[in-house]
């Protein structure tokens, strides 16, 4: 049993070792709005990396990033008016609305994610995936803002950090789930 655990944690070890670091940043933040910038690069054909944001979300999104944890079931629906939904039973969120698709390329939602969508705050996220030399490039790009009593540059700071986390986690099953492209 221990050995078992050990080799466990040693193949999640290894893998995490393929799979470099998201590159978060903060763009800009005031006291109305920010922007944050996630990117990462995978061994993943653009087909590959699309077909894992948008058909396997609930395999890869991290269940403490969602409001009924496992017992929700996340999904996407790719196409203009379409929703990046949570469902758990009769209880339902949509946490963002798709309003652009370009497969392969460019998906970009709107609404407040988490939190933020009890605040009552905007938002516009976009996943880009650009082909690169033997994979792809993903970047998480979202610009959130609207009025709140509370000044939202503090808030920047956690959800990009929040956003860091999901793009290394599509990452990680895109290293464990996707074939190689080929150079």
């Amino acid at each position: 049993m221990i050995i078992a655990r050990f080799r466990g944690a040693l193949a999640a070890a290894s893998l995490m070792a393929l799979v470099p670091p998201a590159l978060a940043e903060v763009k800009d933040a005031s006291a109305s709005g920010f922007t944050t910038e996630n990117s990462v690069e995978v061994m993943a054909d653009p087909p590959s990396a699309w077909r894992a944001l948008v058909e396997g979300i609930d395999a890869w999104w991290p269940k403490d990033h969602t409001w009924w944890g496992a017992a929700g079931r996340l999904t996407i629906d790719a196409r203009a008016g379409g929703c990046f939904c949570e469902k758990s039973g009769q209880e339902q969120a949509q946490h963002l609305q798709v309003v652009f698709v370009e497969p392969g390329k460019l998906l970009r939602l709107s609404g407040g994610l988490g939190p933020l969508q009890g605040m009552g705050l905007f938002g516009i996220l976009e996943w880009r995936l650009v082909p690169i030399d033997g994979g792809t490039r993903i970047t998480y790009w979202y610009r959130a803002g609207g009025y709140t009593p509370d000044d939202l540059r503090s808030l920047a700071v956690v959800v990009d950090q929040v956003q860091a986390q999901q793009l290394g986690d599509l990452a990680r099953y895109l290293a464990q789930h996707s074939p190689k492209s080929k150079p």
